[in-house]
């Protein structure tokens, strides 16, 4: 007695059920981390370029203030309305007619100073934080007595900026060397 065949369309819904799960398994292997792969860089490439505007209207801030600022809303209204800063921005070196504008574009093609409030990936702030430091002198007389001690507090002097999503740093609060210096570099 010859064997029993199968139906055709036992076969047939084989064969489509292993191309389905072909072509989940090449979504989920190929194509999805190709993806986060691809978003993962934009989002290190954009939030470096923010970091970097941060860091020019710091030297900026610097300049006018003669300190930094922990503070990024006074930061950002500080870009947004300080003369200096529009004429920096809009400025022209006289000797080589290049543009004197310290910032960076970013990924859509335009400087907004309200993007520098947040990161691109999760949204949260950017920790900005200075020096406060606190210096000591003791006065004395002729015959070593103290007279006073004298204290006097100074911040702003270096500044540390970090991103919440682990893309980087910019300056040090303990090193002089490293002010305005980012990690990447």
């Amino acid at each position: 007695m010859a064997p029993k065949s199968e139906p055709w369309y036992i076969h047939a819904a084989l064969y489509t059920v292993i191309v389905i799960l072909i072509a989940i398994l090449i979504k989920v292997a190929i194509i999805d981390p190709k993806n986060v792969v691809e978003s993962e860089k934009y989002y290190k490439s954009e939030t470096r370029l923010r970091m970097k505007n941060i860091k020019e209207a710091e030297i900026l801030f610097q300049k006018k203030y003669n300190k930094f600022t922990g503070n990024l809303d006074s930061l950002v209204n500080f870009i947004k309305n300080d003369p200096m800063v529009d004429s920096v921005i809009n400025g022209y070196d006289s000797l080589s007619r290049r543009p004197t504008n310290p910032f960076v574009v970013l990924k859509n093609g335009v400087f907004a100073p309200d993007s520098l409030l947040r990161t691109p990936k999760s949204q949260q702030m950017f920790t900005l934080k200075i020096d406060n430091t606190e210096t000591a002198d003791t006065v004395v007389d002729r015959r070593g007595r103290i007279l006073r001690v004298e204290k006097h507090m100074v911040s702003g002097t270096k500044y540390y900026l970090e991103d919440p999503d682990g893309y980087g740093t910019i300056g040090s609060l303990d090193n002089d060397a490293l002010k305005n210096t980012a990690s990447w570099e």
